[in-house]
C-alpha cells in the first residue's frame, strides 16, 4: 500500500470536492513566470545581466522572445527599465530587478536546488553559498519560529482577511 503525504487542509478546505482554487496565487504567479524563458531571464538578472544583448546571448532565445519576456516581466513589476546611451549610439534600456523581482529569488533558487538534486547526473554545476563565509545556502520551508516543516505538517487554511475582503465586495 502506498501512503500519500499531503498538506493538512483545514476547515472548509478539507473537502477538496467542495471548493475550487479560484484566485490561486500559484496560478497567478505562473501566468507571469511560468515559461522557461521568463525564469531564465530572471536567473540572468540575479546573476547581474542588465542589457538586452546579454539576456539574448545567455538565455539562448530569439531577440523577439527576449523582447516579449522583458516587456512582460517589466509590465508585471519584476523588472524596471532605465535608459542608457553609449557614445555615438541610440538610447537603449537596461533592466534591473525590483523588490518584487528580488522577492521571487527563493522560488527560483528552490527550482535550482530541486534540479540539482533530481535532474543533474552528477554534482550540481553551481554551489549556493553565503558570500562572506562560504557557508552553503539552502531553500527550506520553515515556520516563523524557525522549525523546518514537512509537507504533512503544513496546514492550509482560508485566510480570514481574504474571506472578509471578498464578502465585502
Amino acid at each position: 500500500m502506498m501512503f500519500v503525504m499531503a498538506a493538512v487542509m483545514e476547515g472548509p478546505l478539507a473537502d477538496l470536492s467542495a471548493w475550487k482554487p479560484t484566485e490561486c496565487s500559484i496560478a497567478k504567479a505562473m501566468d507571469i513566470v511560468g515559461t522557461r524563458s521568463a525564469i531564465l531571464i530572471l536567473r540572468e538578472a540575479y546573476y547581474g545581466t542588465t542589457r538586452f544583448d546579454g539576456f539574448a546571448a545567455r538565455v539562448g532565445i530569439t531577440d523577439a522572445a527576449v523582447s516579449g519576456q522583458l516587456r512582460k516581466l517589466t509590465e508585471a513589476g519584476l523588472l524596471s527599465k532605465r535608459p542608457y546611451r553609449e557614445e555615438g549610439k541610440r538610447t537603449r534600456h537596461e533592466y534591473a530587478l525590483t523588490d518584487m523581482g528580488r522577492d521571487l529569488l527563493p522560488a527560483v533558487l528552490a527550482l535550482m536546488q530541486w534540479g540539482d538534486t533530481y535532474l543533474q547526473p552528477g554534482p550540481a554545476p553551481l554551489l549556493l553559498v553565503e558570500e562572506s563565509s562560504g557557508a552553503p545556502v539552502r531553500v527550506q520551508v520553515r515556520s516563523e519560529r524557525g522549525r523546518e516543516i514537512d509537507l504533512d505538517e503544513l496546514g492550509v487554511r482560508l485566510n480570514p482577511d481574504y474571506a472578509r475582503a471578498r464578502s465585502a465586495k
